[in-house]
């Protein structure tokens, strides 16, 4: 018999503030696998993200590693997948290492504090994301790659085996994302986690992710690898676009072109 998939979404269906985001959405995910969310603003990615990390009520069917999401309790879950949402809020003065030991809130007793094992893995992840020279330093001093670095060292110190990760290069220049993104490929395969990520960036998401899913209007509206998915007709129609598309080295690359 097969595993069961990393994440297996069948019919979600999630409302705010009463109007319908996602519509019936069906989404499987292969553990070690790294599927990007892509589609236009509005689309519902975040919202799909933010439902199978259990950040949102919804409808439907959520399986993590084959057991509901729902039947975890919040800190069980917490130990399976990890949330970095787009720009989180940190504590103001809050020291790089005590944010990436807020990652091991889920192993820690409710009036307890970290022991000498949660500390011992926020430092090997900090080592492992070349930051322990910053570990006293205040988040708010940090580059914007050093702190989605950081972002990342305490989604990893969770010990989740599932990243979900919404737009984790937004508002990187070219050079942090590729540090960025280089960083969750090599921790994946090192690892065999498993990556959701939202992307905006079509060549970027078509470089890195094994598949890609296309959301419009809060469905899925297509599926598969990077090459069945940029293509100029599906790309003009979802994203009223006019883009040419150039196979690349290891995946299609979008470039727009003017009308």
């Amino acid at each position: 018999m097969s595993p069961a998939p990393a994440v297996e979404v069948t019919g979600l269906h999630v409302r705010l503030g009463g109007a319908a985001i996602l519509h019936g959405v069906d989404l499987s995910v292969h553990t070690g696998e790294w599927v990007a969310v892509i589609g236009p603003n509005g689309a519902g990615k975040s919202t799909l993200l933010r439902a199978v990390g259990g950040l949102l009520p919804y409808t439907g069917s959520v399986r993590l590693l084959g057991t509901p999401s729902d039947r975890l309790r919040r800190r069980d879950r917490a130990r399976v997948v990890a949330t970095v949402m787009q720009s989180p809020v940190v504590p103001a003065g809050m020291a790089v290492l005590e944010y990436v030991l807020l990652g091991r809130t889920p192993y820690i007793s409710p009036l307890g504090r970290e022991s000498g094992a949660d500390l011992d893995a926020a430092h090997a992840v900090l080592d492992q994301l070349d930051l322990a020279g910053f570990a006293g330093r205040p988040l708010a001093t940090l580059s914007g790659g050093e702190r989605q670095r950081v972002f990342l060292a305490r989604a990893l110190a969770q010990g989740a085996t599932l990243l979900l990760l919404d737009e984790p290069t937004s508002a990187l220049d070219i050079g942090h994302q590729q540090e960025v993104l280089e960083l969750v490929d090599h921790l994946r395969r090192e690892r065999q986690l498993t990556v959701i990520a939202t992307m905006h960036d079509l060549s970027i998401a078509g470089e890195y992710a094994d598949r890609l899913v296309l959301l419009a209007d809060g469905r899925v509206v297509a599926s598969g690898v990077p090459r069945e998915v940029l293509t100029e007709e599906l790309l003009a129609r979802h994203y009223r676009a006019r883009v040419r598309v150039i196979d690349g080295e290891n995946g299609p690359l979008v470039v727009p072109v003017r009308g």
